[in-house]
């Protein structure tokens, strides 16, 4: 069975980490082939220091044990039999994988202990630090949480434009207006979403769908084709949710912004405004105003509760000069 503890069922096989291509991880492995399905669950990694003599109370078994000079040369300069021990002791443990840097050659007994245990052993020519920070950016990006949206995701005035709504309610015509004007696409349809530390939403395309948007009546059509690589881009960071709903006569809108609603997704809050929808709304222009007042809020000026405050304020001098009278 493969090892390693999931969380919110998000791991990664060391095969995976052989196979990336992108970070320049320059993995190759030196034994335990049968353990390459044993799995990673958490972005940070361990040096096994302290356990490699002999004291394995705060060892994280589901993290990758990094090995670097100072390992390597501790191994090699204590006693055959103090070593022997304390490795079969650490192999014991269900240990994801051994990393070793610096292209080091490891001692053989680890080397047999891993291979008897399934437990990878690889080696990388990076420095330990280096190859530190590229593991743990590698696994930030691919064990963050995720979820998938119904929606458009576009880039309006910097601020990252969540659009939902039914299906048919004009979410990529809105978004294809906003294009029109200057904006940027992100995502059509189907919006992928990571969440990113410490409280960060990022949404995407899925990569079959990337820049390209349905328009009914027209079909399927290329935005980077037809307005160029300045009207898309590949990400962008989540900052307000637009809710597109039909109009309904008896439904009482917000008709003064003093409280601000919010959404959760992957357990980050993140504003959420109602727009109904009727024939004769610009509904670019009213996002293209949300997504400026959105930045006004973030400067400190919020126009619906100054409002308020301003109203407040003039009926209490009234209140106070009928006194005087």
């Amino acid at each position: 069975m493969p090892r390693g503890i999931e969380l919110d069922g998000i791991t990664l096989s060391i095969q995976d980490l052989m196979s990336e291509t992108n970070y320049g991880l320059a993995l190759t492995l030196l034994a335990g082939e049968r353990g390459l399905t044993n799995r990673v669950s958490s972005s940070r990694i361990q040096k096994p220091g302290l356990a490699l003599d002999g004291y394995t109370e705060h060892l994280h078994p589901d993290r990758i044990q990094v090995l670097g000079n100072t390992e390597v040369s501790f191994l090699k300069q204590i006693d055959t039999k103090v070593a022997s021990e304390n490795l079969s002791n650490l192999c014991s443990f269900p240990i994801a994988c051994f990393i070793v840097t610096k292209g080091l050659h490891p001692p053989q007994l680890l080397l047999e202990l891993a291979e008897q245990n399934s437990i990878p052993v690889l080696v990388t020519t990076h420095q330990s630090s280096t190859f530190i920070s590229l593991i743990t950016k590698f696994l930030e990006e691919r064990l963050l949480p995720t979820t998938h949206m119904h929606g458009v995701l576009i880039d309006v005035l910097g601020v990252g434009v969540l659009l939902t709504g039914k299906s048919g309610i004009g979410k990529s015509e809105c978004a294809l207006d906003l294009v029109i004007r200057g904006h940027r696409l992100v995502a059509d349809d189907m919006v992928h979403i990571k969440k990113k530390m410490p409280a960060v939403l990022v949404g995407q395309s899925e990569e079959s769908i990337q820049y390209l948007m349905e328009i009914r009546g027209l079909g399927i059509i290329s935005i980077k084709d037809l307005y160029g690589v300045s009207a898309i881009r590949d990400k962008k960071i989540i900052d307000i949710m637009l809710e597109l709903v039909e109009w309904d006569e008896l439904h009482e809108y917000d008709r003064l912004g003093v409280d601000d609603r919010t959404s959760t997704i992957l357990g980050i809050d993140i504003p959420h405004i109602i727009i109904p929808v009727r024939p004769g709304r610009d509904l670019g222009s009213i996002i293209e105003v949300a997504a400026r007042n959105y930045l006004l809020k973030g400067m400190g000026y919020h126009s619906a509760r100054d409002f308020q405050e301003r109203l407040l304020s003039k009926l209490e001098s009234r209140s106070i000069g009928d006194e005087v009278e």
